[in-house]
């Protein structure tokens, strides 16, 4: 059963009404993020209750040791921890020498927190009664700058409203704090200094083991009534013990400014806080606190209110290309809204050092940066949203970590430039904790390369692949073409011990998606090699000097992308998901009590591996890939075999089958999982949405509209569309940056309307039938 309290709304997630039990969801709810830093949606002042902390600044990590009961060979070092960084946002708040805490006020009114995803801003707003008797209003505001990506800006406003009162003030940065998830309880932050000058405060702390240096730093304002109030402030300081243990010392790890002054009944006083973090990523290691008063410096001659308004226009600029309007359904239009929200907020595509975690920035969990989830969810969602240099950049961040691939290969015994890349990652390194999918849930190699494949077909650009993509597709077939191995028995090559995309069968072999796309890879690299080598003989000769590639290496690939062997049952006329699915005692999901669901909460690992349920799409997630290699009777067929047994316990499994169900013209199946991945977080599905939100799945959610009700694909070197719309909606429409060119689709019950911004007439495909789009004319289907 799932939680149903965000109110419907097509801009906003709003929670009304004070529950101490929706805190820490609605803190993952209403994370905010700029692309470089982000936080959950704690609140500023104290709160006694339960709460998760979570700050997080992009890049940054920790390789926490791996902990495991008995070590293997090949096995990761480490599992890299998404950093719970030093605080900045707090604001101690006292009111005639009482705390304010919602979780001991005696009673709280009229409570609203408000996530504004047309402004990228939160709003808080409610009335308390605190045990001294004073009865205030608050009402807060925050949100972090896309213009200036440095910075965060808090407004936080007191108004006591049955007396006169004695209100305080105290803004403060804090390094001593940690993760919720560590394995060994380690230090993760070394504070080296903290500073401040007028209203300005600074902490300069790096991580332990990889040296990140970051100052955290804010500034504070106050105002009475809109008036600039000119208090002195007296600093405060906190230690807690920091070092190695046995060897730990006292350190100053938080600084306070403590501002106090008398207000009179109906009076606000307000602060304005800045703060942030610098980094040596970007900045001089030896001048962190010198940039960090440059930053501060900036965002106090802006002001609030103006960083603000650039912060909405800034927004607007964002929605102008990324949304999807839906007409007649508010809870989908929230969905849809959130999910382009929450993308938008993790990756910006300015740096091609950073990635998209399945986490982001609103929780620890999963660790680091990087998974398979990005080459094939969450590429196409920003290639068609954004400019196209924003899809390069994250395949240049793969290519980028080219060698650390072939060294993952390497640690597992693969030889002359296989190149494996990581489960999960920060740096290129594997630091996965888990055997069954460190070492065999390898199909997320062929996923770099199909992202690639996805690149060039959909933007047209042929450059990429001489430039860089050849190396890293030669160093993918060296591995598939290693991991084969030949079976006497079936005279074919075959995949032993792996795990596919379903996590629920660990270890089985001949896994028919692993086969497929190991095989595809194998076949594209040939054929690349080869339009590279005629095309772009300069590029070619520089890849063979670096890679040592000749002839017949390419023709081995081929050779042995032609025997591979696929299981396949006559009975079923489907391909099985492995070797052994048949033998499983087939019992639908239909018939498993809900009483014993989630079965990931409720069984054995054992029981799980032994039966026939399907975390997400396996063997269909093969026939999304590679829709135009089957026919649509073969993909009915196998959605007809292989969804009824799909448990749905991965964020990444709604959307791919919303998309086939659509394919199939299933539009009630469709718009049902549609829903569901829509709004896996916001009804949190999955009763986890306390430990953040599945940001990378949210790029499926656009998909399904996009692909699965929009029916966009690519064929033949042009856009095609096969509109659907469901039956809950009036209308819905989208955009797509297309090789420079903004498409508009938007499809009603009677037609669809197709229309470009600019540039040369452009031909599309819909149903199948040519279309020709022209500069301000709308085509009606």
């Amino acid at each position: 059963m799932h939680i149903e309290y965000i109110i419907p709304d097509a801009w906003s997630i709003i929670e009304e009404n004070w529950n101490p039990d929706h805190v820490k969801s609605s803190e993952s709810l209403m994370s905010l993020g700029n692309g470089t830093m982000g936080q959950r949606a704690n609140f500023e002042e104290k709160y006694s209750g339960a709460t998760f902390q979570g700050s997080y600044i992009g890049g940054v990590y920790y390789p926490d040791k791996t902990r495991v009961g008995w070590w293997k060979n090949g096995y990761p070092e480490y599992f890299a921890k998404v950093l719970n960084a030093p605080s900045w946002i707090g604001i101690k708040v006292t009111i005639n020498g009482e705390k304010l805490d919602l979780h001991t006020c005696t009673s709280v009114q009229n409570f609203k927190r408000t996530l504004n995803m047309k402004e990228g801003v939160l709003y808080r707003s409610f009335e308390a009664t605190l045990k001294n008797g004073i009865k205030v209003a608050v009402n807060v505001t925050r949100f972090l700058s896309l213009a200036m990506d440095e910075i965060g800006a808090i407004k936080y406003e007191v108004t006591p409203f049955n007396q006169d009162a004695t209100i305080s003030y105290e803004p403060f940065l804090d390094s001593g704090i940690t993760n919720e998830d560590s394995n060994w309880d380690d230090q993760f932050w070394n504070t080296l200094s903290i500073a401040d000058e007028d209203q300005h405060a600074f902490i300069v702390a790096h991580t332990m083991k990889t040296e990140f240096h970051v100052c955290t730093m804010m500034s504070n304002q106050l105002f009475v009534e809109g008036r600039p109030l000119q208090l002195s402030r007296k600093r405060t300081e906190k230690s807690s013990y920091q070092g190695t243990v046995g060897n730990k010392q006292e350190t100053i790890t938080y600084i306070g400014h403590y501002y106090e002054t008398d207000v009179k009944q109906g009076e606000t006083l307000a602060i304005h806080k800045f703060g942030g973090y610098v980094s040596d990523l970007n900045h001089d290691r030896e001048a962190l606190v010198t940039a960090a008063k440059t930053v501060l410096e900036k965002a106090e001659a802006t002001g609030f209110e103006a960083l603000l308004q650039q912060q909405k226009e800034d927004w607007a600029a964002v929605w102008a290309m990324a949304d999807i309007t839906i007409d007649g359904d508010v809870k989908a239009q929230q969905g849809i809204r959130f999910n382009i929200f929450q993308l938008n907020q993790t990756y910006s595509g300015k740096d091609a050092r950073l990635n998209i975690g399945p986490k982001g920035f609103t929780g620890e969990k999963y660790g680091g940066s990087t998974y398979w989830d990005t080459e094939a969810y969450c590429i196409p969602f920003y290639m068609a949203t954004k400019d196209q240099g924003v899809a390069r950049n994250l395949l240049t961040y793969r290519y980028k970590q080219l060698d650390k691939a072939i060294e993952n290969a390497e640690k597992l015994g693969f030889i002359k430039g296989a190149a494996l890349y990581p489960m999960v990652t920060m740096n290129g390194e594997e630091c996965h904790n888990e055997w069954e999918i460190t070492f065999e849930e390898i199909h997320r190699n062929g996923s770099m390369v199909f992202a690639i494949h996805n690149y060039e077909r959909f933007t047209g650009d042929t450059s990429y692949i001489p430039e860089m993509g050849l190396e890293v597709i030669i160093g993918v077939a060296r591995f598939w073409k290693q991991r084969f191995n030949w079976s006497a028995a079936k005279e074919k090559y075959v995949m032993l011990g792996v795990t596919g995309p379903n996590e629920y069968e660990n270890n089985v072999n001949n896994n028919w998606f692993t086969n497929y796309i190991a095989t595809w890879c194998l076949e594209y690299a040939f054929a690349k090699a080869h339009e590279v080598k005629q095309e772009h003989a300069t590029d070619y000769d520089r890849i063979v000097a670096k890679t040592g590639l000749t002839d017949a290496e390419i023709t081995e690939w081929q050779s042995v992308a032609s025997q591979v062997f696929f299981p396949y049952s006559e009975k079923h006329d489907v391909f099985l998901q492995q070797d052994g699915f048949l033998d499983k005692e087939l019992i639908s999901v239909a018939d498993l009590p809900m009483s014993e669901r989630p079965i990931n909460q409720k069984w054995s690992w054992d029981r799980i591996l032994r039966s026939p349920y399907i975390k997400q799409a396996d063997t269909l997630q093969g026939f999304y890939f590679f829709e135009d290699h089957f026919t649509q009777e073969q993909l009915e067929k196998h959605f007809d075999f292989y969804e009824p047994f799909t448990v749905h316990e991965s964020s990444l499994s709604p959307c791919v089958h919303a998309i086939q169900a659509a394919k199939l013209g299933r539009m009630e199946q469709a718009y049902t999982f549609y829903l569901r991945t829509s709004r896996l977080d916001l009804d949190d599905y999955n009763k986890e949405v306390e430990e953040g939100l599945h940001i990378t799945s949210m790029a499926g959610t656009w998909m399904s509209v996009v692909e699965g009700f929009g029916g966009m694909r690519m064929h033949e070197g042009m856009l095609s569309f096969e509109p659907q719309i469901p039956d809950a909606w009036e209308r819905y429409s989208f955009k797509i940056n297309y090789r420079g060119q903004i498409l508009t689709v938007e499809v009603t019950k009677e037609n669809t309307h197709f229309s470009i911004d600019q540039g040369n007439d452009l031909n599309i495909l819909v149903h199948g039938n040519a279309v020709v789009l022209g500069k301000d004319r709308t085509v009606v289907v």
